[in-house]
Parts: structure tokens; C-alpha cells; sequence
């Protein structure tokens, strides 16, 4: 399947915590179990890093429909604290792999962080992704906040 190089999501986004508390949200399974996926994210299923470069990650979700979403990808660049580079492929879709760009940035109280994902295969695939994240950037402010929300229940 081709993709468009030229379709990139960049995100950036201001957080209200150190840039270690940033970094481990984004690296450890514990924390990603707690805030993990879009804003429509019922419950984290699954959330196992290997933090090496060569190291694999996989992580799960569950939204209010009721669909299982998982999605696994190595570390191509590991610098604590400052830079994280890992592939991203959904399981239902292993023919569509980008690449993802956290860099984290010290700010007044608090941290930068800049997210860049390419390529997408097409622009609704890129508008879906972004809806996806900021949803799940939205949720990781409240766990970092310490005011993350409880899941819905299922109705």
C-alpha cells in the first residue's frame, strides 16, 4: 500500500508537569494504563514497552462501542527525557506503518511537547489519527492534572 509522504500530523502541546513525569507517562506501562487512547477510550487493555532502541512496545484500548484497538511498533531513538522515535502500526492494519516523534521540551512550569506522525496513506486516515490524539493528549493532561477521569461504564 503507497503512502503520501507529504501527510503529517504535528501536534504540540503544553502540559502542567516536570518533563520526567511527561517522559514516564509516555514510557512506562503503569502510567500509560492510566490515560492511554482517544477521548472516547473506555479502558487501557494492554500497555508492555521494551524502552531500548530495537525495543518493541504494544499497546491496547477499548472504546465506548465496545471495539478492542491495538496497535505495536519498535524504538528507533531513545534519549530520556528529551526525544522518543518509534514506529506505529494497528494491528487490523499492518500494511500502514508511520513513525512518531515525541519531543519533550522543559517550559515555565511545566513541558512542551511536540508529536509528529508520518506518512498517512491519505488525509482522512492523517484527520482521524489527529482527532485520535488530541482526544488521548486531552486525557494525559487530566492523569498528569492528577484529576484523571474515572472510565464510563459501559451502558
Amino acid at each position: 500500500m503507497s503512502t503520501d509522504t507529504d501527510l503529517e500530523l504535528r501536534l504540540r502541546r503544553r502540559f502542567n508537569a516536570p518533563v520526567e513525569r511527561v517522559w514516564r507517562a509516555w514510557t512506562e506501562p503503569q502510567a500509560l494504563m492510566r490515560w492511554f487512547g482517544p477521548a472516547e477510550t473506555r479502558e487501557v487493555l494492554l500497555a508492555e514497552t521494551d524502552l531500548r532502541v530495537g525495543g518493541a512496545y504494544h499497546i491496547g484500548f477499548a472504546t465506548e462501542d465496545g471495539l478492542a484497538h491495538y496497535a505495536r511498533g519498535q524504538y528507533r531513538e531513545v534519549q530520556p527525557q528529551r526525544k522518543l522515535v518509534f514506529t506505529w502500526t494497528w494491528r487490523d492494519a499492518p500494511q500502514e506503518t508511520s513513525l512518531i516523534t515525541l519531543t519533550f521540551t522543559p517550559a515555565d512550569h511545566g513541558t512542551d511537547l511536540d508529536f509528529l506522525q508520518t506518512p498517512f496513506v491519505d488525509e482522512a486516515t492523517r484527520d482521524s489519527h489527529g482527532s485520535g490524539w488530541a482526544g488521548a493528549m486531552d486525557r494525559l493532561a487530566a492523569d498528569l492534572a492528577g484529576a484523571a477521569q474515572a472510565p464510563s461504564r459501559p451502558r
